[in-house]
């Protein structure tokens, strides 16, 4: 069997420039996805268009054993879990799938790669009640309103952490009088979602006398983005009594510093929200959704109820 070097030394039949040809094919990919869709493909493509450019590997002359190598390694050097790993591939199988539709190459080296198995139920656990009593209390105790707003939205609401901070003043509405959020979700769907009065209290805090903008504002008075909204998840853990690991969780890390055991999940949009729905819908028998109370933080804050969504 040949070594990666030997793969590497494959002479490309391509006789265009490298980088104006890539160039193109990157461009006509991410051309047919809009919105946080292009962001995040753009993402997962930079990373294997990473690892081809350390390796001095043309992507266009990559061959079936490069793409099994790409694999191997987000599995034992990155140590990404199956999930990460898969969709990270699909993002690479389609540039190569459009490459084929282009005509820039015959045929996929994409077709044939064994990729991981990935379960069909997420084995990721989420929160109780209970636990999430942790950062809901630090986020009402914290002098920021917009700590509260933030774990609110994305654990009473269960909406994603790009849901939440690319929410605005102005999605805030009226519908069969009871107010709504009108949120932009993953391939730009739109949803009215109505908001439990806790959660409306919450909100008007952090807008106060704010009439248009975002709803949640960073230190810089200006829109929070997701790396701003993971940086306070993380610091409202830290205050919380909340284990290690679901506070890692609730952090929404890439990946675990080197030498940690802690295993975090691959995707900054497994956050709190997200262990929250997961937990509602699936690790319950009985569906729930949390109530919080005015002003005690206690478990009598928590009724059983329908799930809103």
């Amino acid at each position: 069997m040949r070594n990666f070097a030997d793969l590497t030394s494959v002479p490309s039949d391509y006789p265009e420039p490298f980088t104006g040809q890539l160039r193109v094919a990157v461009a006509a990919y991410l051309a047919r996805f809009t919105g946080s869709s292009r962001t995040h493909t753009a993402s997962d493509l930079r990373c294997y268009l990473s690892w081809c450019t350390g390796r001095s590997l043309d992507p266009l002359a990559a061959r079936r054993p490069h793409l099994e190598l790409y694999i191997r390694w987000m599995q034992e050097t990155r140590h990404f879990k199956p999930s990460t790993v898969s969709r990270r591939f699909s993002v690479a199988a389609g540039f190569y799938r459009t490459c084929v539709i282009d005509g820039l190459l015959d045929h996929s080296p994409a077709e044939h790669v064994r990729r991981p198995a990935v379960p069909a139920e997420s084995p990721t656990l989420g929160f109780t009640h209970l636990q999430f009593e942790g950062p809901l209390t630090a986020g009402h105790e914290s002098q920021d309103p917009c700590d509260f707003a933030l774990v609110a939205m994305l654990g009473l609401l269960g909406l994603r952490i790009f849901e939440a901070t690319g929410a605005d003043i102005t999605d805030l509405g009226e519908e069969h009088d009871h107010r709504v959020l009108r949120v932009c979700g993953k391939a730009t769907k739109v949803v009215l979602i109505p908001l439990p009065p806790a959660v409306a209290r919450a909100i008007d805090q952090a807008t106060g006398t704010r009439t248009g903008g975002p709803i949640l504002l960073n230190s810089r008075a200006t829109r929070m983005d997701r790396h701003a909204a993971t940086r306070r998840l993380r610091r409202l853990a830290t205050r919380s009594s909340l284990p290690v690991w679901t506070r890692a969780w609730a952090c929404g890390m890439c990946r675990s510093p080197p030498g940690t055991p802690i295993r975090e999940p691959p995707c900054v949009t497994t956050t709190l929200g997200y262990c929250i729905r997961r937990a509602s819908r699936i690790r319950l028998s009985e569906s729930w959704r949390p109530e919080f109370s005015f002003p005690s933080c206690g478990s009598a804050g928590f009724r059983r109820g329908g799930l809103i969504r």
